[in-house]
């Protein structure tokens, strides 16, 4: 074969397109309904992404809310290790990254601040786990024999969806917090740049994580809004940019259940992005009361 055929052959050569699964219970599997889509940016199509169905959603709440306990009764300091982790693994594939956000539409110093800040987020988080409960817990004065506590617990199950203008550190800045505390999460990734949420996945997958305390899904929020806000074991939902009537839509669907609802606009590259109250939104304050053993002159306690 001559050069010029050689080279005629690589250009007239198809791209074989990845298919990007989503992120259940620890594990890559292809949508119920298996229909995809195929996101484009700059005229040029980015793979093929999973459409996650109404069934996706339930399956990944239930991979959720049965992890949910175990990771609650995990030490403090051991969830800020696992982040820890996350992180290390994602500098780790930092390339990676990069290459997929310049793929999205992002300019490469961009993309390579977009990385280098949800690495120092998942840090920062990892820090937090075992500092939040002596910033946001207190001791409360009462008239009667008793110690009076107040603590945080975690809501349970927290269904997100991401940010559609920043998908790595708008993603990153809505899990890390969720988990630190002992929730577990439900995430929708970007419909317009997915490519780093399914890549974060597999971080995720070799960072200690247990199967089911994220689960990362693929799809359209306008069709899947509905079942996740109706859902009757989706404690809380958080969501970023979604415009007015999208965020009206939702909350009306969480009303009918009693959810908790954060919507964020946030500018998630600032430094004020990044702050403790982000994991105090999904957690609940239980008091506890403990009476004082009371002695007598005759030194008997009661």
């Amino acid at each position: 074969m001559t050069e010029s055929n050689e080279n005629s052959g690589k250009s007239d050569r198809l791209e074989v397109l990845k298919t990007y699964k989503m992120y259940i219970d620890g594990k890559f599997p292809r949508t119920e309904s298996a229909r995809y889509y195929q996101p484009v940016v700059n005229g040029t199509s980015l793979g093929n992404v999973c459409l996650a169905s109404r069934k996706d959603v339930r399956n990944s709440v239930v991979a959720a809310r049965s992890a949910q306990a175990g990771w609650a009764r995990r030490t403090a300091y051991n969830r800020a290790q696992i982040l820890y982790r996350i992180a290390e693994m994602l500098e780790g594939r930092s390339q990676q990254f990069l290459d997929e956000l310049i793929r999205q539409g992002m300019a490469a110093d961009s993309a390579e601040t977009q990385i280098t800040q949800s690495i120092d987020r998942l840090i920062y988080y990892a820090g937090w786990c075992d500092k939040y409960q002596q910033v946001f817990s207190s001791v409360n004065p009462v008239a009667s024999s008793h110690f009076n506590f107040s603590t945080l617990e975690p809501v349970g199950v927290v269904f997100a969806v991401a940010s559609r203008d920043c998908p790595l550190l708008g993603l990153i800045s809505l899990i890390a917090p969720v988990i630190a505390s002992g929730n577990t999460c439900v995430v929708l990734a970007s419909e317009n740049s997915p490519l780093s949420a399914i890549t974060f996945a597999e971080v995720l997958a070799t960072s200690d994580v247990p199967g089911g305390v994220v689960n990362i899904l693929t799809g359209r929020v306008e069709e899947l809004s509905e079942h996740f806000s109706r859902h009757l074991d989706v404690n809380a939902i958080a969501c970023d940019g979604l415009g007015v009537d999208l965020n009206t839509t939702i909350k009306e669907f969480a009303s009918e259940t009693i959810k908790r609802v954060k919507i964020y606009n946030q500018e998630w590259s600032a430094e004020a992005a990044a702050n403790p109250y982000l994991i105090q939104d999904f957690c609940e304050v239980k008091t506890t009361w403990h009476p004082i053993e009371q002695i007598t002159e005759s030194g008997a306690s009661y």
